[in-house]
């Protein structure tokens, strides 16, 4: 199933995309831990904020924010698709619609969101389209899920921000898709949570343009 043709560059229509399924995919109890720091991977999270950044393989985009201070927890999963509760492999068809996805769990007191901004931007090329890099497909598009007004704000504002950087730089127009309200997240299989520290020698693909992006922004994020 995996990289179906033309579903590598085009997402599916609701009438070709797979029916999944009604039940989530089972995270085994032992599992909602993080396999670097122990705090859950699902929880309430209160008083913490959430954000998703979808920036190619999921595997080396996770560890980027697990390594950032003031991150609690990460997890990996699908969002932005048709399909209910898919599998790795359907995912990987291109006939969900989803791209692979980090939820990323964090405290604003010790993070802001103008810095976790600035590292999905810095870390991978957001003008690829359905791809990046080596990995092509409509699961590695590049993407922003916001769960407030406040970051889906600031997430335009940033974008924009990187735009004027990338330009001068002498690369096109970026193709991330800035979403609010968030669409469905959907926690992938155990293996996939923390891939890398499970795995240290595993594939990471993530690599970014090399231009930076300004930190300072004109909307003011909730700390």
């Amino acid at each position: 199933m995996l990289g179906i043709g033309a579903f590598k560059q085009r997402l599916p229509r609701p009438e070709e995309a797979l029916p999944g399924r009604d039940q989530p995919l089972p995270l085994p109890l032992h599992s909602n831990q993080h396999f670097v720091n122990s705090h859950p991977l699902k929880d309430r999270f209160a008083g913490l904020q959430q954000i998703r950044f979808a920036l190619g393989c999921f595997w080396g985009a996770e560890r980027k924010f697990w390594n950032e201070p003031g991150v609690y927890s990460t997890s990996v999963g699908y969002a932005g698709g048709i399909t209910p509760n898919p599998t790795y492999e359907e995912v990987c068809s291109g006939l969900t619609g989803h791209t692979e996805v980090v939820q990323v769990v964090f405290d604003p007191a010790v993070v802001s969101l103008e810095r976790l901004l600035q590292l999905f931007w810095e870390s991978h090329d957001p003008t690829q389209g359905m791809r990046q890099g080596n990995d092509t497909g409509t699961q590695y598009r590049s993407a922003i899920h916001a769960t407030d007004e406040a970051q889906y704000a600031a997430a335009l504002a940033s974008g924009e921000a990187y735009q004027a950087q990338l330009a001068a730089a002498g690369y096109g127009p970026i193709t991330t898709e800035i979403v609010y309200p968030a669409p469905t997240y959907y926690y992938a299989e155990d293996y996939h949570q923390q891939y890398l520290a499970k795995n240290p020698n595993g594939y990471c693909g993530i690599g970014g343009t090399g231009v930076s992006c300004p930190i300072g922004l004109d909307v003011e994020v909730p700390r």
